[in-house]
C-alpha cells in the first residue's frame, strides 16, 4: 500500500520513507534490516518471512536476508507464532511484549516496534503469515504483483512508525474461493505454463489468498483431483496454511473426478443400492487427508452436480439423513474422536434448499452452506431459528456461473456496490462463518476477489457511501495515487454497464433504437468509456502498462466492443427492415468489431508480460444461444441490403420502427409538450444508390426543424422542435413535409402548450405519458420507527439505489414505516400505473414476505409483495434441466409490460435484467401536483426507479430517462387539458 494511502479496515499505514522519532529502519542506505524466525517455526511462517525478504528488495533493491534462529539480536525484524516460536515467547516472558489481545485468538496478529527490533507476533500460523505479509502490502507490493503483474512501489528508504499495532480476529472465519468452469482458460494456462493444474499452479494460488488474508480454498474440479493430480498440492496447501475443502457436490474430501476414473470400480453413484462401496471411497479419501487442515462437505447430490434420485423429495431427504449419519460415522472413525471436533459443511445448494425447507437438517455443529442464485443474489438470510448453531452459517456466492440460468464467465460483471450490499445482508444476518466465492478462472475477476476477501475480514469497515473510497484505495494500492480516481472510475464502470447486461445475454433486440434515444446513449457511454481507457494507458509508466491492460483495459475496451457488437447488429435488423443501405454499414462495423475482440484476446493471451497469460482469455463470449458456452465466438443474424438501382427517399422516425413511404399507417413524433420542451428525430435515407436530394418543410411557423434539406448518399438525421413562445395554446398539430421530387412523406407533429403547475419545489412529470423518477431522488425522507432509508451509491443500473438501515430491522406497517416523498405532476386523473423498479432481491425469508406500500397523498397505501408472480427458479437451474429449458427463443416485444416477465421468455427476465418490476395502480383524484410515498414493509427490499404511466407503444429497456423539473411557475397559461 502506498505511502499516504488511507486504509478501509484492517490496519493504519505504519509505514514511511522518512525516520520519525524512533520509528524502525527496514532500509536506510544500503543496508537493510535481517529477518529472524525460529526454524521450529511453521513452515509457512518460513515461508512467509523469505517472501518479505524478497519482498524489500522488489522495493528497494536490497534484499533483507532471512536468518533461522532462537537468538535475538538488535535492529532485525523478528517474526514468530505465540506458543510456536522461542523468540516471541521469550519476549513475552520477559515482558517486552504484550500480547493478550491475541493470544489465543483466531488470526490475528500484533506490530511492534520494541527497543531496537520490530515483532510480528501471531495468534497463530496465518495470524503470523497475514502479519508477515501485511508489511509486504504496506511497503509497496501488491497482494496481486504476481497474478495482475501489479507494479512495486519503489523507495530508497523505509521505515516503521514507533508503535503497537493490533489486528483483531476476521469476522467471517473461512473466507476463499472456488476455481471452477476452468476450461479451457485457467485449464490452458495452467497446461502451458505449468504442464497442468497442478502444485506448481496452486503455489502462486496460495501466496495470493494468503496476501489477501484468506485462507480457504476449492479446488479446480472439471476433470482435475488436486489431491491425486499432484500429491504434493495437498501437502504444499498445508504447509502454506490453507485451509483445504471440495466443491458443493463432492463429499468427504474426493473430487468427482476420483470416482468417476474409478466408477467401474465403485459402482453406481446411489447409496440406496450403493452404500457399502460408497463409505469405504469415503474413507479412504478422509484417511489420506486427515493430517492436513479441511473443511468437510457433507451430503450427497447426483453424480455430475445434479439432483439426486428420482424427484422424490421425501425418498431423498431420507436418503440424505442416511448419508449424513453414515458419514458423521466415518469421520468418527478416521479423526478417532467426536465429529463435532471436525469442521464440516452443508451446502444448501439448488434442490437441497427444498429439503432445508421441509425439515431436512443436520447436526448443530455442522456449518449450513447457504446460497445465492448463481448470479449473484442470496436466497437465504440467516435463519432465526439457526443463529445459535454451534456451526453457524455460511455463504456460497458467484461471481462466475457455469448454468442456469444462463452462462456468467468471460469477463468481470460483478460490482463491488452490489456485492457490499448482498453480502452486508448476509453478514448481518448471521451469515459469518464461510464465506465461499465461485471465481471462475481467477482471472479475470481480480477486483471483485480483492473486495469480497477484505470485506470479509471486517464488513463493518465499509459502508455503502465508502465503496468508491475502495475502489480508490484499490487503484491506488497497484497504480499507485496519481491516477487511482480515474483508474477507479473506469474499472467501476465497465463493471457496471455490464451488469446493466451481461456480455452472454446479450441481444440485438434489448436495448430500444427508436424511443428515447436508448441505444444511442448506451452505445455513447460505451465508447466514452474506451477512449477514457485508451487516453489513460499512454499516460501509464512502463511497469504498470502490464497490469493496466489485465485490469483496465482489457476489461473496459473488450465488454465495450462486444456490448456495441450487439447494437451494431440490432441496428442493422432495423436498418435492413426499413430498407436502409446503411443497414449494410452497421453489419461491417460488428465485424470490425468481432476481428478486434480477436485481437485484444490475442493480445492479453500472447503479449502481456512476455506470454505469462497463455490462454487464459479462451472462453467464447460472443453468440450464446443457450445457457451453455458455444464451441465458438459467432456474430449475431445479420441482413445485407441490396440498394435500388436509384436514388429512393425512405423517412423513419423517433417512436416507431416503421418506414415511409412503404407503412401503411402516418408517420407521427411522440407528442411535444411545453414542460419537457422535447426534440425528436427524422431520419432520412437513401434506398438505392446515388445521392438524394430533399427538403424538409413544416407547415406551422411554430414547428422548427434543423433543415431545410439536404443532399445524402446514405442518411441524415433532422431534429423537430416546438418555437414555444410562438406555439398557440392547447393541443395542436401541424406536419412535416418531407419530399424527394414526387415522393411526399408527411410526418405528423402534436404539441400541447398548456398550463403547468405553479410548483415551488423541484418535481418529476408532466403532460405526455411514461416518466421515471430515480429512487434517490426524493424530495422527503421520513425515517419509521425502527429503520430509515439509506442512499446506497452506485448501486444497480442508475446512479444510486434506496436501501433500508438497518437491513435486520422489523417489519413494518404504513403507520410506522420509514417512507419517502416524491413531488409528481401528473397531467391527468383517474387510474394511474406506477411500476416500482426494485434489484431481484430473492425469497430471503419465507415466513413473511418482500413487501413495499405506496400511495398517493394521503391515499391508503397500497401493499404489494415482489413475490407475487415471483417463482424461484433456482431448482430448475441443473444442466439436466437446462439441457431443455434455457434456450433463446423469440423475444417478446421489449418492454410491453413493466410487470415481471416469465423465465420462459428469454433474455428478459429479473436476473438478466438485474431489476424486478413491481406494478401498483392508484387512482388519482385529479390532475395537477400530487405527493407520491413508498413505505417499506419488509426491510431488505432495494428501491432503484420509479416509473408512472408506462408507455407500451413505446418500449424500451431502461424506461424513459428522468428529467427533473426544478419550477414551472413562468407558465401563465389558463388552460386547462382534461
Amino acid at each position: 500500500m502506498a505511502e499516504g494511502q488511507t486504509q478501509l479496515g484492517g490496519l493504519p499505514q505504519y509505514i514511511t520513507q522518512n525516520p520519525v522519532g524512533t520509528s524502525f529502519p527496514i532500509k536506510v542506505g544500503s543496508k537493510t534490516a535481517s529477518i529472524v524466525v525460529d526454524p521450529d517455526d511453521w513452515k509457512g511462517v518460513i515461508g512467509a518471512a523469505n517472501d518479505l525478504g524478497d519482498d524489500v528488495r522488489k522495493v528497494t533493491g536490497v534484499p533483507s536476508i532471512v536468518v533461522k534462529s532462537q537468538q535475538l539480536s538488535k535492529g532485525n525484524i523478528v517474526v514468530g507464532t505465540i506458543g510456536k516460536s522461542k523468540l516471541i515467547d521469550g519476549l513475552i516472558a520477559s515482558g517486552k511484549i504484550n500480547v493478550s489481545t491475541v493470544k489465543g485468538k483466531w488470526e490475528s496478529f500484533i506490530i511492534q516496534t520494541v527497543g531496537d527490533n520490530l515483532v510480528i507476533a501471531g495468534s497463530d500460523k496465518r495470524g503470523t503469515i497475514y502479519g508477515i505479509y501485511d508489511v509486504s502490502e504496506k511497503i509497496g507490493v501488491s497482494p496481486w504483483y504476481w497474478w495482475a503483474d501489479a507494479p512495486v512501489k519503489k523507495s530508497n528508504a523505509l521505515y516503521i512508525k514507533a508503535g503497537k499495532y493490533i489486528q483483531a480476529s476476521p469476522k467471517v472465519k473461512y473466507r476463499g474461493i472456488f476455481i471452477n468452469d476452468e476450461s479451457p482458460s485457467f485449464s490452458g494456462w495452467a497446461k502451458a505454463n505449468f504442464g497442468g493444474i497442478n502444485s506448481k499452479a496452486y503455489v502462486h494460488m496460495f501466496e495470493l489468498l494468503l496476501r489477501l488474508k484468506a485462507n480457504y480454498l476449492w479446488p479446480a474440479m472439471w476433470g482435475n483431483a488436486f489431491n491425486e493430480d499432484d500429491p504434493m498440492s495437498p501437502v504444499l496447501a498445508d504447509e502454506y496454511g490453507i485451509v483445504m475443502g471440495t466443491s458443493h457436490h463432492e463429499p468427504m474430501m474426493r473430487s468427482q473426478k476420483e470416482y468417476t476414473k474409478r466408477q467401474k470400480e465403485i459402482g453406481a453413484w446411489d447409496y440406496t443400492t450403493n452404500a457399502e462401496n460408497l463409505k469405504k471411497f469415503w474413507t479412504e479419501g478422509l484417511e489420506r487427508n486427515k493430517s492436513y487442515d479441511n473443511l468437510i462437505t457433507m451430503g450427497m447430490r447426483g453424480d455430475g452436480d445434479v439432483a439426486m434420485g428420482k424427484g422424490d423429495d421425501k425418498e431423498n431427504i431420507q436418503t440424505l439423513r442416511n448419508v449424513v449419519s453414515d458419514q458423521r460415522e466415518i469421520i468418527r472413525k478416521v479423526y478417532g474422536k467426536d465429529p463435532a471436533e471436525v469442521p464440516q459443511l452443508w451446502a444448501i445448494f439448488t434442490e437441497v434448499q427444498r429439503y432445508y425447507d421441509a425439515g431436512m437438517n443436520v447436526p448443530d455443529d455442522v456449518t449450513l452452506l447457504f446460497c445465492d442464485n448463481n448470479w449473484g443474489y442470496i436466497r437465504r438470510t440467516g435463519p432465526a431459528k439457526e443463529l445459535k448453531r454451534k456451526g453457524g452459517l455460511g455463504m456460497y456466492y458467484h461471481i462466475d456461473m457455469n448454468g442456469g440460468p444462463w452462462n456468467d464467465r468471460w469477463i468481470n460483471t460483478t460490482t463491488v456496490p452490489k456485492l457490499r450490499e448482498q453480502l452486508s445482508l448476509a453478514y448481518n444476518t448471521g451469515i459469518d462463518r464461510i464465506w465461499i466465492v465461485n471465481v471462475g478462472d481467477l482471472k479475470p475477476k481480480e477486483v471483485p476477489i480483492d473486495f469480497i476477501m477484505r470485506y470479509a475480514w471486517d464488513p463493518n469497515a465499509i459502508s455503502a457511501d465508502q465503496t468508491d473510497d475502495y475502489m480508490r484505495n484499490w487503484a491506488t494500492g497497484i497504480f499507485g495515487k496519481e491516477h487511482a480516481s480515474e483508474i477507479a472510475d473506469i474499472v467501476s464502470k465497465y463493471s457496471k454497464y455490464n451488469l446493466i447486461r451481461k456480455p452472454e445475454v446479450q441481444d440485438p433486440r434489448i436495448f430500444s433504437f427508436v424511443n428515447y434515444n436508448e441505444a444511442d446513449k448506451v452505445l455513447k457511454k460505451w465508447k466514452e468509456l474506451t477512449n477514457q481507457a485508451e487516453a489513460l494507458e499512454k499516460k501509464m509508466p512502463n511497469d504498470a502498462k502490464d497490469a493496466y491492460y489485465q485490469l483496465v483495459l482489457y476489461p473496459a475496451k473488450a465488454s465495450a466492443g462486444v456490448a456495441e457488437i450487439y447494437l451494431a447488429a440490432g441496428r442493422n435488423n432495423l436498418y435492413a427492415k426499413q430498407g436502409r443501405i446503411s443497414a449494410n454499414d452497421q453489419a461491417n462495423r460488428a465485424r470490425e468489431l468481432f476481428e478486434l475482440d480477436k485481437q485484444l484476446s490475442e493480445r492479453y493471451n500472447k503479449l502481456v508480460d512476455g506470454n505469462k497469460w497463455q490462454n487464459m482469455m479462451s472462453d467464447v463470449h460472443i453468440g450464446y444461444r443457450q445457457w451453455s458456452m458455444p464451441r465458438e465466438n459467432s456474430l449475431p443474424t445479420m441482413t445485407e441490403v441490396t440498394p435500388l438501382s436509384s436514388p429512393a427517399i425512405g423517412v423513419a422516425v423517433e417512436g416507431s420502427t416503421n418506414a415511409w413511404p412503404n407503412a401503411e399507417v402516418q408517420a407521427e413524433l411522440p407528442q411535444f409538450d411545453v414542460l419537457d420542451k422535447q426534440q425528436y428525430f427524422i431520419d432520412v435515407f437513401n434506398r438505392g444508390t446515388g445521392m438524394i436530394a430533399f427538403t424538409a418543410k413544416p407547415d406551422k411557423p411554430w414547428i422548427k426543424v434543423s433543415a431545410s434539406g439536404g443532399h445524402t448518399a446514405k442518411e441524415q438525421r433532422l431534429y423537430v422542435t416546438i418555437d414555444w413562445k410562438a406555439a398557440p395554446e392547447g393541443k395542436n398539430s401541424g406536419n412535416v413535409e418531407i419530399s424527394q421530387g414526387d415522393t411526399k412523406i408527411l410526418v405528423a407533429v402534436n404539441m400541447l402548450k398548456a398550463n403547468a403547475p405553479l410548483a415551488k419545489v423541484p418535481f418529476y412529470g408532466g403532460f405526455s405519458g411514461e416518466f421515471s423518477i430515480p429512487a434517490h431522488k426524493f424530495s422527503a425522507n421520513i425515517a419509521g420507527a425502527n429503520a430509515k432509508w439509506k442512499v446506497l451509491p452506485n448501486l444497480g443500473r442508475a446512479e444510486a439505489c434506496m436501501g433500508i438501515s438497518p437491513v435486520t430491522a422489523p417489519s413494518a406497517t404504513p403507520d410506522n414505516a420509514p417512507r419517502l416523498e416524491y413531488n409528481v405532476f401528473l397531467g391527468k386523473g383517474g387510474n394511474t400505473k406506477v411500476c416500482l423498479g426494485i434489484l431481484p432481491t430473492q425469497d430471503i425469508n419465507p415466513s413473511r414476505g418482500l413487501r413495499i406500500a405506496v400511495s398517493i397523498d394521503g391515499g391508503e397505501p397500497v401493499i404489494t409483495d415482489a413475490r407475487k408472480g415471483y417463482v424461484d427458479t433456482f431448482n430448475e437451474y441443473t444442466p439436466a434441466n437446462l439441457k431443455n429449458s434455457l434456450v433463446l427463443k423469440p423475444l417478446p416485444p421489449l418492454g410491453a409490460d413493466y410487470a415481471l416477465v416469465s423465465r420462459r421468455q428469454q433474455r428478459r427476465n429479473e436476473i438478466f435484467d438485474n431489476l424486478r418490476w413491481l406494478d401498483v395502480d392508484l387512482d388519482v383524484k385529479q390532475p395537477g401536483m400530487h405527493t407520491l410515498k413508498v413505505f417499506m414493509i419488509d426491510p431488505e427490499l432495494v428501491l432503484e426507479n420509479i416509473v408512472i404511466n408506462p408507455d407500451n407503444d413505446h418500449p424500451s429497456y431502461l424506461g424513459a430517462p428522468p428529467i427533473e423539473h426544478q419550477t414551472a411557475s413562468t407558465l401563465k397559461s389558463k388552460i386547462v387539458i382534461k
